[in-house]
């Protein structure tokens, strides 16, 4: 457990203290392949929210009186001055959730994920502004309009997080993305087309099933249409994450396959998420999940993949910036989280 919190907070820390701070964009480094005028500018948002939606769980669970307690106390409260900072129109670190480019949608959905995984802990401490400026940047998101893949999550559980905090949504588009991968892009054995064809990467675990699982909880909770389909999903998400334990070899690697493989062992998130959510099936243990994922810690993070200010660079085991995809920054890696 100390690797993993110890792992965690090394990670996390240079984009929550310096968003606490209103120095992210002062100090956060732009490492990325593309040249787009605005990749850099949407890294920021990419950074906090997937940052936010790796440590959620952990925030969850609340300050205490022991010393891994008082460490959450803190990063509590390095969200909290960090969200009132990124969407603080006036402030240095104000966040770009708008249409000039796609890429704030997918990281206003990560950030939703986040606050829906901890809400009396990050939602439940925002004080009354933050949280109507927040509310804002969402609907802002609403300008873009997803592809016909995994994206139309992230529509989805921007929608789910509305619902949830507001009691209001657009469910048209909520439920578009839900049925489209129910109804349409299931291809057997917990795997989903990534749209309409099926590709051999990660984004199953990724996206797809955290988010799809996420966004069918809230439906479940406000008992809205839709629903029914929760038992047959959180099966199908199951399912992955056995799958995903099975690839963990005995010496913590995994196959290297498909894109976005610069974001290390985020490229396990459905695994974890199903460990979370107690949805592993009845031949996969916790214990066996906790094991795996720590000697993927273990194996995969090495010196160089931090620089020398702590912040993430781009490479699957160390610095290789060769290996990122066109989309990707230093924002992006964040989503190892």
């Amino acid at each position: 457990r100390r690797l993993w919190v110890e792992t965690m907070t090394k990670i996390a820390a240079p984009v929550l203290e310096n968003l606490a701070a209103g120095t992210l964009k002062k100090n956060m480094p732009f490492e990325s392949p593309s040249v787009e005028p605005l990749r850099k500018e949407v890294s920021y948002l990419e950074a906090v929210g997937r940052t936010i939606c790796g440590i959620a769980p952990w925030l969850e669970l609340g300050p205490d009186e022991t010393e891994e307690g008082r460490l959450r106390a803190h990063y509590i409260d390095l969200v909290v001055k960090g969200l009132k900072n990124g969407v603080n129109p006036q402030s240095p670190d104000h966040l770009m959730f708008d249409n000039r480019h796609a890429q704030p949608l997918v990281d206003a959905a990560f950030l939703a994920e986040g606050i829906l995984r901890a809400p009396p802990q990050i939602w439940g401490r925002l004080d009354k502004k933050t949280r109507e400026r927040l509310v804002n940047e969402w609907k802002t998101s609403r300008g873009i309009k997803p592809y016909e893949s995994n994206w139309l999550l992230f529509a989805s559980i921007i929608e789910a997080a509305l619902l949830e905090f507001t009691g209001e949504c657009n469910m048209e588009r909520m439920m578009y993305g839900v049925n489209r991968f129910r109804n349409d892009w299931y291809k057997g054995d917990g795997w989903y087309g990534d749209g309409a064809d099926f590709h051999l990467d990660y984004y199953n675990s990724l996206v797809i099933h955290p988010m799809l699982t996420e966004t069918l909880q809230v439906l479940e909770k406000h008992h809205l249409a839709g629903a029914d389909f929760l038992p047959t999903q959180q099966q199908r998400h199951g399912r992955q994450a056995a799958q995903l334990e099975r690839m963990i070899s005995p010496e913590g690697t995994y196959p290297v396959t498909g894109r976005s493989i610069t974001y290390r062992f985020g490229s396990l998130h459905a695994l974890a998420d199903a460990a979370l959510m107690h949805i592993l099936p009845a031949n996969v243990s916790p214990a066996q999940v906790r094991c795996a994922l720590t000697a993927v810690i273990r194996r995969q993070l090495t010196e160089d993949s931090f620089d020398r200010d702590g912040w993430l660079t781009l490479g699957f085991c160390g610095h290789q910036p060769s290996i990122a995809d066109h989309y990707v920054s230093t924002g992006s890696a964040y989503l190892c989280t």
